[in-house]
């Protein structure tokens, strides 16, 4: 059965950065295209801010600007906006450098994937709590 999305609705951004973060995880488990995940990773990090975003009171701007939506959110919830900022700048400079020629790639550092991913798991843990204190409150 197909399942309808809804783009203000931020468990549906939730739900398609955890199905996103699964394939991450198994290309990671195997060493496999690693330019891709962190490519992917960055859309699964600009899912989980606007989740988070959304659940604020954001009106949804199509933007895949990370550093533009972790300014959004530094506005709105700062100390969650800090701990998205590293991964933010990191994953902002990386997602043109490793998917267009032209620059200069870096060797693949599986290490900092892994440790980048554990983050993002954390931080969509967070903001997938906050949305479902928030949907059961009465």
């Amino acid at each position: 059965m197909a399942r309808k999305t809804d783009s203000n609705n931020p468990l549906d951004w939730l739900f398609i950065a955890a199905s996103d973060l699964e394939g991450v995880c198994v290309l990671l488990e195997h060493e496999i295209s690693h330019a891709m995940c962190v490519s992917k990773l960055a859309e699964i990090l600009e899912k989980v801010i606007k989740a988070e975003l959304i659940r604020s009171g954001w009106f949804l701007v199509k933007t895949h600007d990370l550093v533009k939506l972790v300014d959004e959110l530094h506005g709105r919830q700062p100390e969650l906006a800090e701990r998205f900022q590293p991964l933010c700048e990191f994953l902002a400079e990386r997602y043109f450098t490793d998917r267009y020629p032209g620059f200069d790639l870096d060797d693949p550092d599986w290490p900092e994937l892994r440790c980048q991913v554990e983050e993002i798991e954390s931080l969509l843990a967070a903001v997938k709590k906050r949305v479902d204190g928030e949907s059961n409150s009465p």
